[in-house]
């Protein structure tokens, strides 16, 4: 990615749980859903670089303002990780990631540097 945000097709938030937490991160989502312009991801649970359970919640780049600063005020003490879609799916992970809370050790080596598949962009 070339810096500009232009390029950027939207985000993902990661919203991590575990056993004890889950009840707590579902109404998170469910409060997301249903009061902000998101997606809900269907890879919840661990998958690709998450080592983790976490619920992937998808917006446009337009929901930003809404989304994160929300997340930052109202994430009841879970992690979660906010990234960028652009072309680079390692860079989004790793320098160009917003963590709120602690950073989770994601499995790096999963991602490539190249362009996330359609699914895991927003809808148009």
């Amino acid at each position: 990615m070339s810096g500009s945000p232009e390029a950027l097709h939207g985000y993902h938030a990661h919203i991590y749980y575990n056993d004890s937490t889950l009840a707590v991160a579902e109404k998170l989502r469910d409060k997301l859903a249903s009061d902000f312009p998101v997606q809900i991801g269907k890879n919840a649970g661990i998958a690709g670089p998450h080592p983790v359970p976490q619920i992937q919640i998808i917006f446009k780049i337009e929901a930003f303002q809404q989304v994160v600063p929300w997340l930052m005020l109202n994430r009841e003490g879970l992690d979660v990780l906010v990234h960028p879609l652009s072309d680079d799916e390692y860079d989004d992970h790793t320098i160009n990631a917003l963590w709120l809370g602690t950073p989770v050790a994601l499995k790096l080596e999963t991602l490539p540097h190249g362009p996330y598949p359609a699914r895991l962009l927003p809808a148009a």
